[in-house]
């Protein structure tokens, strides 16, 4: 009887451990509320909930963020909307990537960029945060500039002293009506950061 259950016993497969290599944080940056949904500060948030929607998935409320996971030509993409606000954005993007033992390389971060025109993209590989509050925290948290992000251009038309109110402020009419193609674009950009790589991402897709 005792080796009959030794023989079942022995059949038990251990469990198979996800190569870590394969796994890829997507931190969208941007504030938590209704009052922030439509806000250009929060296109890091919009660019994820475009992807979800188009992955069939939905967002569920973690520690510190909400998290949505799907997995795409072999590879698993964890979506991170961090629930810390902005500026403590990188206390949530360092619990995240340690949680799920995911190599900083595996790292990419969508936020806003005054610097750049609307919708243009750049995909970078380090940098300065530029005056960017959640960019800076998350620097601070990871101790390190160099860390893939994913810059979508909001423009700087405002006046003097209105800059706060402009990243805060909602999408103008024409700006709503450009944004599908270019959330589309966001989403393409993601798939090709965890499949073909970060060099080739940016060789396809920057300044398109």
């Amino acid at each position: 009887m005792l080796a009959f259950f030794g023989r079942i016993l022995s059949k038990k497969e251990p469990q198979e451990q996800e190569d870590p290599m394969k796994k890829f944080l997507i931190a969208g940056l941007g504030n938590i509320g209704p009052k922030y949904h439509h806000t250009r500060h929060n296109i890091g948030f919009k660019v994820l909930d475009h992807l979800a929607e188009k992955e069939n998935i939905s967002f569920t409320p973690e520690k510190l963020g909400d998290i949505a996971t799907f997995k795409f030509k072999g590879r698993t993409f964890i979506l991170l909307k961090p629930s810390t606000f902005m500026n403590l954005s990188g206390k949530a993007v360092n619990y995240w990537l340690t949680k799920e033992k995911i190599p900083l390389e595996n790292l990419l971060v969508v936020t806003d960029d005054l610097n750049l025109g609307f919708g243009t993209i750049r995909v970078k590989t380090k940098g300065s945060d530029g005056g960017h509050n959640g960019l800076k925290d998350i620097q601070a948290h990871l101790n390190t500039t160099t860390y893939n992000r994913f810059r979508f251009g909001i423009s700087d038309e405002f006046t003097k002293g209105r800059q706060v109110d402009y990243v805060l402020g909602e999408w103008s009419e024409e700006e709503e009506k450009q944004l599908p193609e270019r959330l589309e674009k966001s989403a393409e950009i993601i798939k090709s950061f965890g499949t073909a790589g970060i060099t080739n991402t940016m060789n396809t897709f920057n300044g398109k």
